[in-house]
């Protein structure tokens, strides 16, 4: 049994994020095979290119997360019908200086949720749009825009739902077979 690294990213940087709930259900879903961790960006200073030539402690850091894991999983709401900005700026610091992007080949998912019945769509077109640019190949489907109510995940991941569970079991079972078909022909360390 081959085990992948996987790190996830929570867009909203709250505490009491409901798609920190979300992640926490992802977690509680993942197969065997996936090794979860979350890459937290709390402490990055906002990117400048001015940093490129000497990267601070935080920078290096967070691009050695992101170079560690096998594939990376993005759970984001939505914000101003775009990506949170803490999260833009996380991608900005892992894929820079030019040539030195921690994105390259690293087989990547969008999920989210939000309590509008859209359910993040149009943060995540714009986080595809990022990652497309990152050359991060994508898991395309299934798409998972989870509309939010009330106690539908508890604060410990717990599904209320049993539809909900079963897609995102699915959603999961999904992004295992996805990275193990990225890594046959994109090897991590070529």
């Amino acid at each position: 049994m081959t085990t992948h690294k996987v790190g996830y990213l929570i867009g909203s940087l709250a505490k009491g994020s409901i798609n920190r709930k979300l992640a926490k259900a992802l977690v509680r879903f993942a197969p065997p095979e996936l090794e979860m961790s979350e890459i937290s960006f709390k402490d990055l200073p906002l990117y400048s290119y001015d940093y490129d030539a000497d990267y601070p402690p935080a920078g290096k850091a967070f691009k050695a997360e992101i170079a560690a894991v096998d594939a990376v999983l993005f759970v984001t709401p939505e914000y101003n019908r775009s990506i949170p900005g803490g999260l833009k700026n996380a991608i900005d610091w892992a894929s820079r200086p030019y040539g030195t992007n921690s994105f390259t080949r690293k087989p990547s998912a969008v999920i989210g949720t939000s309590p509008g019945a859209i359910g993040t769509a149009v943060a995540q077109q714009n986080l595809r749009s990022v990652l497309s640019f990152c050359n991060s190949p994508q898991m395309n489907a299934p798409e998972a825009y989870i509309q939010f109510t009330p106690g539908l995940i508890t604060d410990d991941g717990e599904v209320t739902n049993d539809a909900t569970a079963k897609f995102l079991r699915t959603f999961m079972q999904d992004f295992h077979v996805f990275i193990t078909r990225v890594r046959s022909v994109l090897p991590k360390d070529v």
